[in-house]
């Protein structure tokens, strides 16, 4: 284990996932290795090991932090409305997800390789993460929904998360894709997160 405070620590870690996440702008997952994240650090990559044995874990801890930022804006969500619309609900939820694109673009690729490639105290880190999002996105459904029953809710939370799963490729698909579509003649539909979450939980949204 690395030497050091827990804050230094805590600011080594972040330095190494920043530096995967600027790869990732450019890179694919597949593409970035260890030792590209190290050209980019502070840290040599037998340095990197200290903190992160796999670059799995790299991204399960990117994916982690991108779940806690979510859940924080949901949160904020419950805490400062008394009441909402079902249009409210469904565009005040879309405007969270807009603003995680890194979010819905991992879930959408690579999240079983990243899962089966790390230690299983990093992943229980991880899936603590995604479960209290999960229960802070049903806790501000039944706050505005207080007569929903606990079996209308589950279907609500596991509709609308695998949902997600396959927002990303559909709001960014590349030039390569859309090239692809137009010779096999399928039409193009150009959207945006906000539209597509906007427009799914309309449709899974019970009515008030």
């Amino acid at each position: 284990m690395p030497r050091g405070s827990p804050e230094l620590t805590k600011s080594r870690k972040e330095e190494i996932m920043q530096a995967c996440r600027q790869l990732y702008e450019s890179r694919t997952f597949k593409e970035i290795t260890l030792k590209d994240i190290g050209k980019i650090t502070s840290f040599s990559r037998p340095s990197i090991y200290n903190y992160f044995e796999t670059k799995e874990e790299i991204f399960l801890g990117i994916f982690e932090e991108e779940y806690v930022l979510w859940t924080e804006d949901l949160q904020r969500i419950t805490d400062d409305n008394d009441r909402l619309t079902r249009e409210e609900i469904a565009e005040e939820i879309a405007k969270t997800l807009a603003k995680r694109k890194l979010l819905l673009k991992l879930l959408s690729v690579n999240l079983y390789d990243m899962e089966e490639h790390s230690r299983m105290e990093r992943l229980v880190s991880f899936k603590k993460a995604y479960g209290n999002s999960r229960d802070v996105l049903a806790g501000l459904i039944k706050k505005f929904y207080p007569r929903i029953s606990s079996k209308e809710l589950d279907q609500f939370v596991f509709t609308f998360l695998p949902y997600l799963h396959g927002v990303y490729p559909y709001a960014f698909a590349t030039e390569k894709q859309i090239e692809a579509m137009e010779k096999a003649e399928i039409r193009y539909y150009k959207t945006t997160i906000e539209d597509l979450v906007y427009t799914g939980l309309l449709k899974i949204l019970p009515e008030k």
